[in-house]
């Protein structure tokens, strides 16, 4: 049988990325065959592996989900001050994590899957993976502040300017933006050196997904054309994946 690194192998079963797989296997908490698994490694699915002493399974079948977070979860799977983990509000047969996340004070579109070449993908920042979001802020928009917007923002706590982007205004308060970076709280950042204050932040589409008819809190699987196309623009040189 043909053998992969172990770190490719423990996301392709969709227990996480390769670079989490790197830590789990530098802090001693996988082991292969009884011993204690080493960096580079090959393994295959005869070889016994455990994670945190828990066996690992073969690669299943691969999933997908669009997920609508509603405000006050939180992206994470181990933080036992969150009162609602996006782990706990989604209970889906199979093992799936999320594909790049959303602040705790916003809501919208999220990827969940137990392909890890996925995440590694969706969540690499030289992909460009386009993400739409609708923001609501505090004052008037004006069309200064769109055209700031648009032609990319110093940011002076990253000390970084964004690339430019698509903003459009959609009300008297309400814009909509699409990044293809994904720095830490970029739209409330960019806003606020612009002298606004975002009230709200919806995410509604990620490459070719979108939220079509889902309420907060709801998830669906992702249709095969979807999941065709959202393959094809993560992995151009890599069509066989779909």
């Amino acid at each position: 049988m043909e053998k992969e690194r172990l770190n490719k192998y423990l996301a392709a079963c969709g227990l996480c990325s390769r670079r989490e797989a790197d830590r789990l296997i530098e802090e001693g908490r996988v082991s292969v065959n009884g011993k204690r698994a080493e960096a580079g490694m090959q393994v295959s699915d005869k070889d016994q592996i455990m994670v945190n002493g828990k066996p690992v399974h073969g690669k299943d079948e691969k999933v997908v989900l669009a997920y609508y977070k509603p405000v006050g979860v939180t992206c994470t799977e181990k933080d036992r001050f969150a009162d609602k983990k996006i782990t706990d509000m989604v209970k889906f047969p199979v093992r799936v994590t999320y594909a790049g996340r959303l602040d705790k004070d916003s809501e919208g579109l999220m990827i969940l899957t137990n392909d890890g070449a996925l995440i590694d993908a969706m969540m690499r920042g030289s992909g460009g993976h386009e993400k739409e979001y609708v923001v609501r802020v505090n004052k008037e928009i004006s069309q200064e502040f769109i055209k700031s917007m648009s032609e990319g923002v110093f940011l002076s706590e990253l000390s970084v300017t964004t690339k430019p982007c698509k903003v459009t205004k959609i009300g008297k308060f309400a814009f909509k933006i699409i990044l293809t970076q994904g720095l830490n709280r970029q739209i409330k950042r960019m806003v606020r050196e612009l002298g606004y204050h975002v009230y709200a932040i919806k995410r509604v589409r990620i490459e070719n997904i979108t939220l079509e008819n889902l309420k907060s809190g709801q998830f669906r699987k992702l249709k095969e054309e979807e999941l065709h196309m959202l393959y094809k623009l993560c992995f151009p040189r890599n069509l066989e994946k779909t």
